[in-house]
């Protein structure tokens, strides 16, 4: 452990070259402070005035940002198939799917298990996803409500079909049109499509050459540094999966100076690379040589990766920002959310000195990518882009089903170190959607149970 001074003399470093700057400890291994030193860092929310409160008029800024984006231009249709995230899912149908997987995974268990889900190749989808309820889980409406164009009923629809699970086959386009990145009309996709890639590939041209100037070399040089760590490892090291990774990253980190570039955003890239690559290649994606592949369609991947990827950011850019304050945030309320679901397990890691801020940090800053296999955070995201902020207020739930779920380890463990190990190297690698769906129905009814409690979060 870092001693006092040594914490000290870390925060008296200079953090001025921006844009792209990077604070070096902010990583997915370790929180960037100690909530003990920096505790007025986190700010208590205030408590809401008993007396009426006169609503404000929208400010003049507030409505320069209703109609303007960074760099995003988005059409009526677009903002029809938005404003489907800020709306819930269709409870019912959400606590049927919820209700049916948890019941049937007893008696699953005793079936002789399924060969392991690939990502994408050539093997058929297992048989298990047939138990969903139809409702959510009919490959054959999911296609159809891709391939046409989209009313705000076809958008709720695809959100609903979505949240059991996509099929690889249409994986692609259908996480393109969740993120908002591809407009609803699909006479405008292919023209937005070819407007976007080209609009990336002028920012490599203006930007990516400054890569080695002073002020930017310490973000690049990082970059580098972080990119072979990443996993699938067979896949990242090869040269030009390297050179892709490190464009879109260096490129996101410059045109997003408040923040920059902080360690684990690079691994919110591979998902995107990964799904949208296996739309052209047979192979399972861990053995596919990339080079291989028509460099058009590599510049396509690339500028939709990066469109893709500032999407999804754009909804969780507190949690890499100066001293991480979204992370801070959410480790606290996972932590308080526990006590309330789990108080043995809480108490458990309490009496033990195990703080949440030791394991879950990663969970929040990698989005759980490094507790489970890469083809167990496809399935994931398939319902994070489904579920209104699926990525920051779900992922929470998501954390907190995720700890539960080890509650009988947890609590046979009655040493610190041991402890520690265990939250930090969990046993996941056999994990498929089998797993991934129970956890998920989990944390959906989590979410639910608290849905209309305002003070949830508290005893």
């Amino acid at each position: 452990m870092a001693s006092d001074g040594a914490r000290r003399q870390f925060w008296k470093r200079s953090s001025h070259r921006l844009p792209g700057s990077i604070q070096h400890v902010y990583g997915a291994q370790h929180p960037p402070f100690d909530p003990l030193v920096h505790g007025t860092l986190i700010k208590t929310v205030p408590k809401t005035p008993t007396t009426p409160v006169k609503p404000k008029k929208v400010s003049t800024f507030q409505e320069f940002e209703s109609n303007t984006s960074d760099a995003w231009d988005v059409g009526e249709d677009d903002d029809e198939l938005l404003a489907m995230a800020a709306e819930s899912l269709n409870t019912e149908v959400v606590m049927e799917t919820a209700n049916r997987v948890i019941q049937n995974h007893s008696r699953r268990q005793e079936r002789h298990r399924v060969p392991e889900e690939r990502i994408c190749g050539d093997s058929e989808r297992p048989e298990r996803f047939s138990d969903l309820p139809s409702v959510m889980g009919s490959d054959s409406r999911l296609v159809k409500s891709v391939s046409e164009s989209h009313t705000s009923h076809s958008a709720e629809e695809l959100r609903k079909l979505s949240w059991s699970g996509i099929p690889k086959q249409v994986r692609p386009i259908t996480w393109k049109l969740l993120s908002g990145y591809l407009p609803a009309n699909v006479d405008r996709r292919e023209g937005t499509l070819r407007r976007k890639q080209k609009e990336y590939f002028a920012f490599v041209d203006q930007y990516y050459d400054s890569r080695n100037d002073e002020a930017h070399q310490d973000t690049y040089r990082q970059i580098h540094i972080d990119i072979p760590r990443m996993s699938p490892e067979t896949l990242i090291l090869q040269p030009k999966v390297t050179e892709i990774f490190e464009r879109i990253l260096f490129i996101w980190a410059i045109r997003h100076p408040a923040s920059g570039y902080v360690q684990g955003i690079n691994d919110l890239v591979t998902p995107f690379f990964v799904v949208f690559i296996c739309e052209h290649i047979a192979e399972e994606v861990e053995d596919v040589d990339v080079s291989s592949v028509p460099a058009e369609v590599l510049r396509n991947i690339e500028a939709d990766s990066y469109w893709c990827l500032s999407k999804l950011l754009d909804g969780i850019q507190d949690n890499y920002t100066f001293a991480q304050p979204g992370i801070q945030m959410k480790v606290r309320l996972l932590e308080e959310l526990v006590g309330r679901i789990d108080e043995q397990v809480h108490r458990h890691l309490d009496q033990h000195e195990v703080k949440y801020l030791q394991f879950a940090f990663r969970w929040m800053n990698n989005l759980l990518m490094r507790e489970m296999p890469l083809r167990c955070t496809v399935r994931l995201w398939d319902t994070y882009q489904s579920e209104p902020e699926g990525f920051s207020h779900f992922h929470l739930y998501v954390c907190a089903a995720f700890l539960v779920r080890w509650r009988k380890e947890i609590l046979e463990e009655k040493d610190f170190q041991e402890l520690l190990i265990f939250l930090q190297n969990l046993p996941t690698a056999h994990w498929g959607n089998e797993e991934v769906s129970v956890l998920l129905a989990e944390a959906y009814r989590l979410k639910f149970a608290f849905a209309d409690a305002p003070n949830h979060y508290k005893k």
